[in-house]
């Protein structure tokens, strides 16, 4: 794993680099507040058959500086993604996004149809049950907090119960996150950053991507709820309206949440059989 910085017009993207430089590119794009990391099990997979992967942290999150009020946004990020891939040389590159990732992977599709050749959406595709929400928003509260060490806040995040599997995958997901400050640790994630994104979902639908969709695609979907007795980030309706209005798509359901679905093996052997 590599560390490299891109620099696009008026912006900066930390990213983590797996793989051989001649490899096929793969870009890929974490959810809401995560990081690069969360995709460091798929990127050791699909880097060990040759594939060059690029796993990028979006404007305010993990090591990338967030930008002004009005910087942030799912189409934003979709092209800040083009941006990239135009600074790292990727004329064609395939795609991959988790969670909201999933939804700037279909805008940068939209943008970019002639760019992306394959698309993967792992437990992402239109507006998440409503069950889900609050779960969501509550971990956002993480964000600009100062916590007295990294194994307090790792031990706090892992008694939460939805980060699974923790120690294979989000520990060194959730310590990446923290910077020392005065009195412990906290996040470098924004979260003025991510509550732009918050509300810029609350007005846009994933779903108007959809028609643009002509590559192929895989949807991953996590067949178990996000926590014990909520809900589903892509529930039973939305996956079926998905393969019903998206021909270019199949969809694999995966035994694990919302979280689990990024180290669930079956799962990535999906995507690596995809993308292969």
């Amino acid at each position: 794993m590599e560390r490299i910085e891109i620099a696009l017009p008026g912006a900066r993207l930390h990213a983590l680099q797996h793989g051989p430089q001649a490899g096929s590119p793969v870009l890929c794009i974490p959810g809401l507040s995560a990081n690069a990391h969360s995709f460091d099990a798929l990127a050791v997979k699909l880097a060990a058959s040759g594939r060059r992967v690029v796993a990028v942290d979006l404007r305010g999150r993990g090591r990338s500086p967030a930008g002004g009020v009005g910087s942030h946004g799912w189409r934003r990020h979709a092209e800040d993604l083009l941006a990239a891939a135009d600074a790292l040389g990727f004329r064609a590159f395939d795609l991959v996004g988790h969670s909201m990732g999933a939804f700037v992977a279909m805008q940068a599709a939209a943008l970019g149809q002639d760019r992306v050749r394959r698309l993967v959406l792992i437990d992402g595709a239109g507006r998440p049950e409503a069950a889900v929400v609050a779960p969501i928003l509550a971990g956002l509260e993480r964000l600009e907090t100062i916590h007295p060490s990294a194994d307090e806040y790792a031990a706090m995040i892992r008694l939460q119960g939805a980060a699974v599997p923790w120690a294979e995958l989000w520990e060194r997901h959730y310590r990446e996150e923290l910077e020392r400050v005065p009195g412990g640790v906290r996040p470098r994630t924004s979260k003025a950053a991510v509550l732009e994104d918050v509300r810029y979902g609350a007005t846009h639908d994933p779903r108007a991507f959809w028609p643009a969709l002509r590559m192929p695609t895989l949807l991953l979907r996590a067949t178990w709820p996000l926590l014990p007795g909520t809900g589903f980030v892509v529930g039973a309706a939305l996956r079926d309206e998905f393969a019903a209005e998206v021909p270019s798509a199949r969809v694999v359901e995966v035994p694990a949440n919302h979280y689990g679905v990024m180290a669930e093996p079956s799962g990535l052997a999906a995507i690596e059989q995809f993308l292969a």
